[in-house]
């Protein structure tokens, strides 16, 4: 007998109720050991105050869902439209990014009233009767909500990171965090796979969530590489940087080379205690750098003279989705609570996973697959016109929620951007 169309709604409705109160949830307990001055201050343009990442989700929801298709819709605050908009023209004006730490008002008081507004509302929404396409509709809409404000949740940690590392107390967000041993050896050996190349096929298949550059599925050529099982570990990097990786521009790309001449040496949060022994900011505060862990908060620039100095190179993302392929999703995310990347190898001692703990570099321009268009509508500007002048990368990171990752991920950050705890995984051409 098939279900009623109530118990098929009813069902849909509990599922997404669900799941959309575990993720916002999660957004506020990530705030509890902030301050309301923590969450107010905007360090760098590149990164949002939490007050504002925790009303731009709210305006997500109410913009793309509540405004489309809830009776009578008006508006939270005509204001917030703008102030909360990051960069959707389609949508109107947007308070410039560089600005959002100058907005003391509305207060965080006014802004978790407003996020409790929305919930209800939305709540509300997919409890009242709505055809299956309408409600099909909405669960589209409610999915890619979920999933942004999933990606907030680690800029909200990110940006949070970059704002105690300037402060000369240098604060720990959390002071309960894991603690590994600095002295554990690192590994020693990357455990090269080799891949025969050939017609690939790489992509989104079309089943469950998938972000529109995900997409769509499709053929690549591949020549025979092989890639590392592990990635590149804080004492790989050191050494790099204890051979004068710094000052040596036949390491370096144009373009990075004139970023290291701004002052660069180092990773951004490695340091030298006052006894000469390197250091690294953590969210558990400062802590002797982990010479075993996935270096990380590398850019684009650094992660590429590193391949060049170790005589490999970074994988491309066909390179990288193939190898990753066979392999199950599973790592260091932000569920494991230690918010840092553990060791090069994972919790069951397994150095071939290609999962969690930092977000790995591919030589892999951001840029469209064969075949993709945007969606239409404002919500075609989430990734298309951001297709330039970005790398791909893979893989997630231990600030990643694990639901949220998948093979066919493709983050992307500006080549510059080290303030996202991105690392790096070695190729070689096989011929």
């Amino acid at each position: 007998m098939a279900p009623s169309h109530a118990s098929f709604s009813s069902s849909i409705h509990q599922h997404l109720i669900e799941r959309y109160r575990a993720v916002r949830d999660l957004t506020v307990r990530l705030c509890d050991p902030l301050s309301v001055e923590d969450m107010t201050v905007q360090v760098q343009p590149c990164a949002s105050p939490t007050k504002w990442h925790l009303a731009h989700t709210t305006w997500f929801y109410e913009t793309f869902i509540l405004c489309e298709h809830e009776n009578n819709f008006a508006p939270y605050s005509e204001g917030f439209c703008e102030l909360f908009n990051s960069y959707y023209q389609g949508i109107g004006p947007q308070h410039p990014r560089a600005w959002r730490g100058v907005l003391t008002r509305p207060g965080l008081g006014e802004v978790m009233a407003y996020r409790d507004v929305v919930d209800d509302r939305i709540t509300a929404l997919l409890g009242s009767r709505l055809s299956e396409r309408v409600l099909e509709h909405i669960r589209e809409l409610l999915m890619l909500g979920l999933n942004h404000e999933q990606q907030h949740q680690e800029l909200l940690l990110t940006d949070i990171k970059l704002l105690f590392n300037t402060n000369p107390l240098k604060p720990a967000y959390r002071d309960d965090l894991e603690s590994a041993d600095a002295a554990a050896p690192a590994p020693c050996d990357h455990g090269w796979r080799q891949f025969d190349g050939g017609i690939v096929e790489m992509g989104h298949a079309g089943e469950g969530f998938a972000y529109d550059n995900e997409g769509p599925r499709h053929r690549r050529f591949l020549e025979p590489f092989e890639i590392a099982q592990r990635p590149v570990s804080n004492a790989e990097y050191l050494a790099f940087v204890n051979d004068g990786g710094y000052r040596r521009h036949e390491l370096w790309l144009y373009a990075g080379w004139t970023w290291v001449n701004e002052g660069h040496a180092h990773p951004i949060y490695w340091c030298k205690s006052a006894a000469g022994e390197w250091q690294e900011f953590t969210l558990g505060g400062m802590r002797p750098l982990d010479l075993s862990a996935p270096v990380s908060h590398v850019n684009f620039f650094e992660a590429d003279a590193y391949a060049r100095w170790a005589e490999a190179r970074l994988p491309t993302e066909v390179e990288w989705e193939h190898a990753a392929s066979t392999m199950p999703v599973r790592g260091n995310f932000v569920e494991s609570g230690r918010l840092h990347p553990g060791t090069a190898a994972n919790d069951d001692g397994d150095t071939g996973s290609f999962f969690g703990s930092a977000w790995e570099w591919t030589r892999s321009a951001h840029e469209p697959y064969p075949g993709y268009s945007p969606p239409a509508g404002a919500i075609g500007e989430y990734n298309g016109k951001f297709m330039c002048g970005s790398f791909v990368l893979r893989g997630g990171s231990c600030l990643t929620s694990e639901s949220h990752i998948r093979l066919t991920y493709r983050n992307f950050f500006d080549p510059a951007a080290q303030w996202q705890c991105t690392g790096l995984r070695l190729a070689r051409s096989l011929r």
